[in-house]
């Protein structure tokens, strides 16, 4: 773990992404020719591309796909260094403000761009009367302040898009000209309270939250449907290319301005010269002019290079650039008053398997997941996923049956106590007994119907870990069966299930796919990482 002050130091590095490197091949050596590349897992779309690439320059890409917020604690800590050659996330802005990990950076070129931007459903654009007018910012704020409209937004301390989006409104509410600081933060908190009162679906990476929209609206989900998405504009138009949405999204470009994702291939200032060679290959290789056609094409991304027309779905190429944060203590601002003031609140509850098979290094790893959260992760990754003021959290631990469930609300003013009560829980969960993993999930279902009753408006979600296949009580079946009969509220309650140990991979993917969930593999790495990993989907 990086020493805290080091952590501090990192505040200012809210980075995009949603999962662990998804490459579990060794790296290697260095190899002339190839570039090994740490990368935002929303770049796997570039694939064909790169396949051209390396029939023409001989350059072949070796990506390893990681959330950029753990990638630029990995530059900052060194730990890229000897292992990757290069680095390519949707931006630099962050990295870039942090002493340890801009001097890792090395040679960096713009490849594309991508404004975020708001994109909702044609007919609700036309109820609005915003189609073909300017609209702010600020009448945006405004209409989802009276609920006119819902959306789905990616957590802004686990995604670019998310944090763009968070800049973006932030900034053009102040009016200020420049970059957003902590005080006009606090002068802006009323207004983004309303802007935010209408997202009704959260997420940790663009590409799912898209995903869950399309499966909202075509009724594949059980999940609230939602009016729209803030995202990157590539993944709306990819959205309304693919041909799947019962209508399409109208893109808003805020008149008043935009956070743009710009791309840049960035060598690691220690690459050797064959690495250098190839980077040079490569970046001159895709701002070429028909490449860069062929990238807009593919990825739905805009040209960098002057002189490529845009395609006709695209939006004037003008757009107005909004300032980012320039110091450490402005992105601290922002993104406390998200989490802590401005959102709202989440409800979860965590489905934990403490069956006999979870006895020693398991039961250790659970403890220490579930502490980390309550504040004692004081890495950059554990500050901005912790248990956040007004959150509701409910334990239901389990083994041959579901034990006695306790819940807990943090509150806004002075948390700890709170805090510190969760972490005892956590430090006194033991393992015995047998495994009845849905007669735990339904009886999740029953604690938290009572619970959203008194208090609908927060987003709740169940979390369900197990290590081991059921061995007592109801079947999958069964429990399929009687989530058929929930009240619709509760149907609309996701479940997200982490594999562990010698869980059932088929039987959880099929509980997370049904109730509008996603699956989380923490066979090949540390189950504390993969509950910071959800948390961008509460």
């Amino acid at each position: 773990m990086i020493r805290k002050v080091l952590a501090l130091a990192l505040g200012a590095a809210l980075l995009a992404g949603c999962s662990e490197p998804s490459s579990s091949a060794p790296l290697g050596d260095p190899e002339p020719g190839t570039l090994r590349i740490l990368a935002g897992s929303e770049l796997a779309d570039m694939q064909p591309v790169l396949d051209e690439a390396a029939r023409a320059t001989g350059v072949t890409v070796k990506f390893t796909f990681t959330g950029t917020l753990e990638g630029a604690e990995a530059l900052a800590n060194g730990s890229v260094d000897g292992k990757y050659d290069a680095v390519w996330f949707s931006s630099n802005r962050y990295p870039a403000g942090i002493p340890e990990a801009a001097k890792r950076l090395g040679n960096q070129v713009k490849i594309m761009s991508s404004p975020v931007v708001l994109g909702l459903a044609s007919s609700v654009v036309q109820r609005l009367g915003w189609a073909g007018k300017p609209v702010s910012w600020g009448e945006i704020a405004a209409q989802a302040g009276k609920k006119a409209f819902s959306y789905g937004m990616t957590d802004p301390s686990a995604s670019n898009s998310g944090f763009s989006a968070l800049v973006g409104v932030a900034s053009a509410l102040a009016g200020a000209g420049n970059a957003i600081d902590a005080q006009q933060i606090a002068s802006v908190t009323p207004q983004l309270t309303q802007f935010f009162s209408a997202q009704a679906l959260s997420a940790g990476s663009s590409g799912w939250l898209s995903d869950a929209y399309t499966r909202r609206a075509t009724g594949q989900d059980p999940g609230q449907k939602v009016d729209g998405l803030i995202n990157y504009e590539s993944v709306l138009l990819s959205a309304n290319a693919s041909g799947k949405l019962p209508e399409p999204l109208t893109l808003v470009y805020p008149s008043d301005g935009v956070v743009t994702a710009d791309y840049p291939l960035s060598l690691l200032a220690d690459a050797g010269s064959d690495a250098r060679s190839a980077h040079q290959r490569l970046s001159d290789y895709l701002r070429t002019p028909g490449v860069q056609k062929k990238i807009m094409e593919t990825t739905q991304r805009r040209p960098v290079v002057p002189g490529v027309a845009l395609a006709p779905q695209f939006a004037a190429h003008d757009l107005v650039e909004l300032p980012f944060p320039a110091t450490q203590q402005a992105v601290d601002a922002l993104l406390q008053a998200y989490f802590d003031k401005i959102r709202r609140p989440s409800r979860t509850l965590y489905v934990l398997d403490t069956s006999g098979s979870m006895k020693g290094d398991r039961i250790d790893s659970l403890r220490s997941a579930l502490v980390g959260l309550t504040g004692a992760d004081t890495s950059l990754t554990g500050r901005f996923r912790r248990f956040r003021s007004r959150e509701e959290v409910t334990m239901l631990p389990f083994d041959s049956s579901p034990s006695r469930p306790s819940t807990f609300t943090v509150p806004e003013q002075n948390p700890q106590g709170e805090l510190d009560r969760i972490k005892a829980f956590a430090e006194g969960l033991s393992a015995g007994g047998g495994t009845a993993i849905y007669d735990s999930l339904s009886e999740a279902y029953r604690v938290l119907e009572p619970l959203a009753a008194r208090d609908p408006d927060r987003f709740t979600s169940i979390v369900l870990m197990t290590d081991g296949e059921n061995a007592n009580g109801s079947s999958l079946a069964d429990f399929q069966a009687s989530f058929g009969s929930l009240p619709p509220a509760m149907k609309q309650v996701p479940v997200f299930t982490v594999l562990f140990g010698e869980g059932s991979s088929d039987e959880l993917t099929q509980v997370a796919g049904s109730t509008g969930g996603k699956v989380f593999d923490a066979r090949k790495v540390q189950l504390s990482s993969v509950f910071q990993e959800i948390r961008g989907y509460q």
